[in-house]
């Protein structure tokens, strides 16, 4: 078992208003804690990871290719490997991203 406190995470700038935490990880799995500031835009990227994404709180506006879907707390996405994807933050909040494998340019 590998323990990781919330203390022992570091918060890194991802883009303006937009930090991360990665909270855990293996090699096959990771789970990153993504905090948004109202406004705050990750612009449309893909990777060849597959993404989980979970709202623990806020509204966000998750795009993927040409569809743009409004959600709010407790609703998640799955984003398959190689898929276009973005979001913008409607109103401050937090997202749990699950990525598979872990992210290694996150660590």
């Amino acid at each position: 078992m590998q323990r990781t406190t919330y203390n022992d995470t570091k918060r890194v700038t991802m883009a303006p208003g937009v930090s991360r935490r990665v909270l855990s990880h293996t090699p096959e799995l990771m789970l990153v804690e993504v905090t948004f500031d109202t406004g705050a835009v990750v612009p449309n990227h893909s990777h060849p990871h597959q993404q989980i994404s979970h709202i623990k709180s806020g509204r966000f506006s998750f795009m993927s290719g040409t569809d743009a879907v409004e959600a709010g707390p407790g609703d998640s996405f799955a984003f398959s490997s190689n898929v276009e994807h973005g979001v913008t933050c409607l109103e401050a909040g937090t997202v749990l991203d699950c990525f598979s494998p872990a992210r290694e340019d996150f660590l």
